[in-house]
C-alpha cells in the first residue's frame, strides 16, 4: 500500500501570484513513495562478463516514481548467487556465533542518478565473500543476480531483479587494516608539530593495536592505545590523518587531561596534561571517544636497546630512540626492516630480557617466538612499555 506524505507549496511574494497558488491549493503535489521500481537489464547479461579482465561494469535503471516530480534519492547495489535476499554479508559477519548464512551481498557505491558502475574487484570479492571459494575451486561461470536499492524520505524500495553471466575469480580475503590515530605536539617524538605522511615515526607518533581487542573486519575501527611519558605542562593534539588538522582531531577542552574532537569549525587548542608523568591514552575509533589516564605500573627506562634477527646474523643492532624533544624520557625506538625478516628486540649483549611475538605480523607477544616481517620495506616502531610495535610502509 502507497504512503502518501502531503507537501507544501512555498506562498510567492505578489498578490497575483498568492492569489492563484490559493486557486490551485487543491491540486499541491503529493509525495508518494512506490513499492518498487525498473532495474534495466544490461547488455552484456549473457556475455559472460570476465570480471579478473575487467574495471567497471555499467547498470541503469529508472526513477522511481515519487509523485510525478524528481527527487535526490540514493542508490546501492546487491548481488546473489541464489537470486534470494534474505541475509547480507554484514548481518552474517555481525553474528559472532557463525551460524547465520549471508545469501547477497551489498556494495558500498552510492549513487545520485539514474545510472552508474560497479567495481568489478569488488564484485568479485562479494561473490567471494558469499560462496566461500577457495583457490583451486572457482566456478568457470555463474549467474550472478543484481537488484537496486532506493532509499529516499526514511523509506527504502527495492528494483526488480535482474541477471548475468560472469567469470568470476579467486580474491584473497582480508580484513580491513586496523585504523591508527597519531599524536603530534612539543612532548611527542622530536617535538616539531610536523604533520605529514613523511613525519611519522619522528614528529607524529602513531598509536598502537591493543592485544586481543577485536576490530571490525570491515571497517578496522575499535581501541587503540599510546602508553608514554608526558612532561610537566605537556601540549599535544591526535590527529586521523596526517596532514589533516581541520577534520576528526582531538583537540584541548580546557581542562586538565581534556579533549574535544574537532571536524571542521575552530580549533579549540591542544590537549594539555599538567602534571609530569606516564599516561595511557585510549581512542575508540568507532564511536570517536577519547580518554587519558594516569599509567600506575611501574616502567623501566632503558638507555639502549637493540634488535637482532635473521638480517644480522642475531647480533645486535642499535634502535634509534625516537623522543628526542628537549627533556624527552625516551620509550619509543625505531628501526628500518624489510619483509622476510625474523626479529627480536633485546638488551644489548643480554638475551635475559628481550620482545619476541609469535611468528606474523601484528603476532601476539611471546617471547619465544620471532616477529616475521611481511613483504616490503617498512619503518619498525616499538615502545618499551608495553612491547607494542607498528609497521609504517616507507
Amino acid at each position: 500500500m502507497k504512503k502518501i506524505l502531503k507537501s507544501t507549496l512555498l506562498l510567492l511574494c505578489s498578490v497575483c501570484l498568492f492569489t492563484a497558488c490559493e486557486d490551485d491549493n487543491d491540486s499541491n503535489p503529493t509525495l508518494v513513495i512506490p513499492t518498487t521500481f525498473h532495474l534495466n537489464t544490461p547488455a552484456y547479461a549473457q556475455a559472460n562478463t570476465d570480471l579478473a579482465s575487467s574495471t567497471e561494469l555499467p547498470f541503469t535503471w529508472s526513477q522511481p516514481n515519487y509523485g510525478g516530480f524528481p527527487v535526490a534519492a540514493q542508490y546501492q547495489m546487491q548481488f546473489s548467487l541464489k537470486n534470494s535476499f534474505t541475509t547480507s554479508v554484514a548481518q552474517a559477519e555481525a553474528d559472532e556465533s557463525g551460524k547465520t548464512i549471508a545469501d547477497y551481498v551489498m556494495l558500498d557505491q552510492i549513487y545520485n542518478s539514474c545510472q552508474g558502475t560497479v567495481n568489478a574487484s569488488s564484485l568479485a570479492k562479494g561473490l567471494e565473500q558469499l560462496a566461500g571459494w577457495d583457490e583451486d575451486n572457482v566456478p568457470e561461470t555463474v549467474t550472478v543476480y543484481a537488484r537496486l536499492t532506493s532509499d529516499f524520505a526514511n523509506d527504502t524500495i527495492y528494483s526488480n531483479v535482474v541477471s548475468f553471466l560472469v567469470s568470476p575469480y579467486y580474491v584473497e580475503l582480508k580484513d580491513a587494516p586496523v585504523e591508527i590515530w597519531y599524536l603530534v605536539g612539543g612532548c611527542i617524538a622530536d617535538g616539531k608539530w610536523s604533520n605529514n605522511a613523511d613525519a611519522i615515526g619522528t614528529s607524529l607518533m602513531p598509536m598502537n593495536i591493543i592485544q586481543g581487542v577485536e576490530y571490525d573486519k570491515k571497517t578496522g575501527t575499535g581501541e587503540i592505545q599510546y602508553i608514554g611519558y608526558f612532561p610537566d605542562n605537556a601540549e599535544f593534539k591526535i590527529v586521523k590523518t596526517p596532514g589533516d588538522w581541520d577534520h576528526y582531531v582531538f583537540c584541548g577542552n580546557g581542562e586538565d587531561m581534556g579533549t574535544s574532537l574537532r571536524n571542521g569549525g575552530d580549533d579549540t587548542g591542544n590537549i594539555k596534561i599538567a602534571e609530569g608523568g606516564y599516561y595511557m591514552i585510549t581512542i575508540n575509533t568507532k564511536d570517536v571517544t577519547c580518554s587519558i589516564e594516569k599509567y600506575e605500573e611501574a616502567v623501566k627506562v632503558y638507555p639502549k636497546l637493540c634488535i637482532a634477527g635473521s638480517f644480522n646474523d642475531w647480533s645486535d643492532s642499535d634502535l634509534t630512540p625516537v623522543f628526542s624533544f628537549e627533556g624527552a624520557e625516551n620509550h619509543i625506538w625505531s628501526y628500518e626492516v624489510e619483509g622476510g625478516w625474523k626479529l627480536k628486540v633485546k638488551l644489548p649483549d643480554d638475551w635475559g630480557t628481550n620482545w619476541g611475538y609469535k611468528d606474523g605480523y601484528a603476532g601476539e607477544r611471546d617471547g619465544d617466538g620471532n616477529l616475521v616481517v611481511p613483504e616490503g620495506k617498512w619503518l619498525f616502531i616499538f615502545n618499551d612499555i608495553d612491547g607494542s610495535y607498528s609497521l609504517i610502509a616507507k
